[in-house]
Order: C-alpha cells, then sequence, then structure tokens
C-alpha cells in the first residue's frame, strides 16, 4: 500500500472553504490540502492572486463534521481524509486546447477539410477542440478571418498527435469505403516537411538581416567617428 498523503481532489478550492466555513488553523488547513502556509494566508487576507470558489469537503465526503470539530478543538490535531477523492476522467465534450494555440484552429480545420472531405464535422469538432458552426464557416469560406487562414497539418500545429489523426483519417476512410492508397502518409510528410522549411527559410533570413543590420550600424559608427577625428584635426 502507497505512503503518499491523500489530499483533496481540489485542493485550493477545498482550502478557500475551510479558511471561510471553519476555526481550523492555517497549519491545519495547509497540511490537509497539500499547499504551502503562505497560499492559505493569503487566502485568508484575500491576498491570492486567483480567487478560488469555495468546494465543501463535508458535501464531497473527503472530511465530516466531527473530523473537522476535532481540529478546532486542538490546534494540534491532523485532520484525516475519511474518502480518496474519486479521479475524474473527461470523457465528453471537445478537447481542451492551450490558449497560445486558439488561433491556429482555422488552419488545421482548413487543411483537414481540404485534404480530408471524408472526415465528418463530429470527427473534427472532438479532434481539434471546436463547434460544427466554425468548421461550416471555414468550408463555405464565410469565416470572419478567412482571408487570413492558411491550411497548415493540425499535428504541426500542436492541435493533436499524429497518431490521433491518421486514427480519424482510417475510420473515416472506412466508413465511406476509400481505399487506402498509401498517398496519404506522403501528403502528411511534405505537408509537414513544407512547413518546417518554411520555418527554417525564415529563421535564416531574419538571421541574415539581422547581421547586415549589425554590419551597417558597425560601419556607421566607423564613419561618424572617422568624421568626427577628421573635425578635431582640423
Amino acid at each position: 500500500m502507497s505512503n503518499q498523503p491523500t489530499y483533496p481532489l481540489m485542493p485550493h478550492a477545498t482550502a478557500s472553504w475551510l479558511v471561510d466555513n471553519t476555526a481550523l488553523t492555517f497549519e491545519q488547513i495547509a497540511e490537509f490540502c497539500g499547499l504551502h502556509i503562505l497560499e492559505v494566508q493569503a487566502m485568508a487576507d484575500d491576498l491570492a492572486g486567483q480567487k478560488y470558489t469555495g468546494r465543501d469537503p463535508i458535501h464531497s465526503g473527503e472530511l465530516n463534521q466531527a473530523e473537522i470539530d476535532k481540529g478546532q478543538t486542538n490546534p494540534e490535531y491532523k485532520l484525516k481524509m475519511q474518502r480518496a477523492p474519486l479521479a475524474v476522467s473527461r470523457t465528453k465534450g471537445p478537447r481542451y486546447t492551450p490558449v497560445s494555440k486558439r488561433q491556429d484552429k482555422p488552419d488545421g480545420i482548413a487543411w483537414i477539410l481540404r485534404n480530408h472531405p471524408e472526415v465528418s464535422d463530429a470527427q473534427i469538432g472532438k479532434l481539434i477542440g471546436t463547434t460544427r458552426t466554425t468548421i461550416a464557416a471555414i468550408r463555405d469560406r464565410s469565416h470572419w478571418n478567412i482571408g487570413n487562414i492558411n491550411p497548415k497539418d493540425p499535428v504541426t500545429l500542436g492541435l493533436c498527435s499524429q497518431r490521433e489523426l491518421d486514427s480519424l483519417v482510417a475510420k473515416a476512410a472506412k466508413r465511406a469505403g476509400i481505399e487506402d492508397d498509401g498517398l496519404s502518409d506522403q501528403r502528411l510528410g511534405s505537408d509537414r516537411d513544407a512547413l518546417i522549411e518554411e520555418l527554417r527559410a525564415e529563421r535564416v533570413a531574419q538571421v541574415k538581416a539581422a547581421s547586415e543590420a549589425a554590419q551597417e550600424a558597425e560601419a556607421a559608427a566607423w564613419l561618424a567617428a572617422r568624421r568626427a577625428e577628421g573635425i578635431s584635426d582640423s
């Protein structure tokens, strides 16, 4: 059996509730929730950068009132988890995409629509984490930003893994009765290689431009120094 301590499913939210609804010490709350005491202190003083909505550990079964009463009576008492929190697995709804990558979604959607029209809107929505309305707007070119959308491999953009995309395409092809002609992998590779080569070329151009700018600045400084010497000599 593991000796690792068990903490609430939502430690910060639980700590916030205990701060607001009990007379437990900051040390007791911090230890039970697996937090630093200064985090709990910040919650109590409303100094936390993020305000948490309290989560009742009694309702979840992680604590009961008797256990809280023991802690309030004895500041040295260490609260005991009454029931280990149940792991929550997300099985429905669109996948979460980091904010930094959300602007790339239209490009990934456009790429799938162009290269794999057999994939359904529902499948694209689940893979990329988008809505059917957005997919339809990109398909019929009524999207508000259609002029700036460039089809790019969603794997290269980091919106999904190659395994996820391959599995999706295979399922869609099977459902549509399409034979695998062996060209899909080549197409995936060529698009990805082209994008990588484009990024590499941009990087080289940027380095070259920076180098030329530095040389020009150095030459200008040298010329200015020579002119200054000429003025001082006269």
